[in-house]
């Protein structure tokens, strides 16, 4: 097991991978998830979990999709509006939804992780903000110690000089800042103008204000990105100082995401520029004290989720990395996904549909799936490869009933291959990834995915690096 978090950069093996594939923020992708499961299977499912021997804490995701502008690159699920009485309405049937799942729930579990996406969040007024997280106090037992992981995702082109502050009052305790670049002719290109100026000020209010962690996210890929604007923008970004960095990978998708086909394709960088920027990245984040968490994440070496890859606590799921695996998480809002005891629920994805399914008093569960135990076990095998890049046979030969061996006799023979290529090395005790094996983990995780064809050729899916 690799204890340095360190990684190789081998740009003929990265270009030798290059495939599209799930990034497995779960597994079963949701693009298993099927009509046939509805509210009531996701009912039943949730009372259930009361009645486990330790019935496991809660983690609640709200989505709030509205924004005012609209973000070339974004895949997000978003509504582009200045129609401050479209939230309204909306948040008036958030609300029944949060007193309908929190009649699920035994009171005596506690809400160890909260987060809010969107969207943009604070797009909504201090005033609704406020009512919001009243109405989940109400309907959900949080934390009074301000030790709950209760984050929010911001822009800081959306936020009042008081709405910082406001958002540290009613239990916020970690925030993310959408930034992507610095660079005005990459802004300009992806039609989201923010200044350094803001994105500074926004950050220093939140260390004033005693926020616990600060991310911030940026894309690599974008139209008009160099080389030499990149290291700009890293640096500008290392001067921040915040905890986590998130560094993802533009997926330009037009025929899903329209709103992608305002990019000009011909402004993106090519793919031998494209990896050139992903080393920078890497090299001067890790140089600069930064831990290569995976994927697309860094953190100080001081930071939770550094610890949490440290001690074997790191968990993922679909709000990325997580300190919280042992939590039954809650997803309200359209779109928003479920994942409790064993089941994966999804709310309606029309805002329209969603809305009205509450105006109904039904809750507004309209796909999902149950795991069987097959799943449960490829779940944790690529949950623990993704986090930790490393598996111990005997925990799944005693945890599963299985003969590691027997049971992935096709997956082991098909890790070979990348054995042979130094991704990974397998021994009588385990699989350990490589430090080339690192930039690559998507591709190992893939091979233990039923669901996913060999020769993957499935365009929903974004390029792995």
């Amino acid at each position: 097991m690799l204890n340095d978090n360190s990684v190789s950069f081998d740009k003929d093996l990265i270009t030798r991978y290059a495939q599209a594939g799930p990034r497995y923020t779960s597994y079963p992708t949701a693009l298993q998830f099927h009509d046939e499961f509805n509210d009531g299977d996701y009912t039943e499912t949730a009372r259930e979990s009361n009645e486990d021997l330790v019935p496991a804490p809660l983690s609640l995701y709200f989505h709030l999709p509205f924004c005012r502008r609209v973000c070339f690159y974004c895949a997000c699920s978003k509504i582009i509006t200045n129609n401050q009485a479209r939230s309204t309405r909306y948040l008036d049937s958030l609300h029944k939804e949060i007193v309908m799942q929190g009649k699920l729930f035994d009171r005596d579990r506690c809400v160890d992780q909260l987060h809010w996406g969107g969207g943009t969040p604070t797009y909504i007024g201090n005033e609704q903000m406020s009512r919001l997280m009243q109405v989940i106090q109400k309907n959900f037992t949080l934390r009074d110690d301000d030790r709950g992981d209760y984050s929010i995702e911001i822009d800081p082109r959306e936020i009042g000089p008081g709405t910082i502050k406001l958002l540290r009052e009613i239990g916020f305790n970690r925030i993310s800042i959408g930034v992507q670049d610095f660079n005005p002719a990459v802004q300009k290109a992806i039609n989201r103008i923010q200044g350094y100026d803001e994105t500074a000020k926004a950050v220093e209010d939140a260390r004033t204000q005693g926020f616990h962690s600060i991310n911030i996210d940026m894309i690599y890929g974008l139209p008009k990105q160099t080389l030499e604007t990149s290291r700009q923008t890293l640096k500008q970004l290392v001067d921040l100082n915040p905890d986590r960095i998130a560094v993802y990978n533009y997926a330009h998708l037009p025929h899903i995401f329209k709103t992608q086909r305002q990019i000009n394709e011909n402004e993106l960088p090519d793919p031998e520029t494209k990896l050139n920027i992903l080393q920078l990245v890497i090299d001067y984040l890790t140089q600069n004290g930064y831990v290569y968490i995976g994927m697309d994440h860094f953190a100080k070496a001081d930071d939770e989720l550094a610890m949490a890859q440290k001690t074997g606590s790191l968990h993922r799921n679909f709000q990325g990395y997580s300190t919280h695996a042992n939590c039954d998480l809650i997803g309200m809002g359209v779109t928003a996904i479920s994942c409790i005891n064993g089941c994966y629920a999804q709310n309606a994805r029309d805002i329209n549909e969603y809305e009205s399914l509450l105006e109904q008093g039904k809750l507004p569960v309209t796909r999902g799936m149950m795991l069987d135990h097959d799943d449960e076990l490829r779940r944790d095998v690529i949950t623990k490869l993704i986090c930790h890049f490393n598996i111990d046979f005997s925990f799944y030969e005693d945890n599963y009933g299985i003969k590691f061996h027997r049971y992935f006799h096709d997956e082991l023979s098909r890790l070979a291959l990348m054995e042979k290529d130094s991704l990974l090395s397998i021994d009588n005790e385990g699989i350990h990834v490589t430090r080339k094996g690192r930039l690559l983990i998507r591709n190992i995780c893939m091979v233990f995915d039923k669901y996913l064809p060999i020769s993957n050729t499935n365009k929903s899916y974004s390029k792995v690096i």
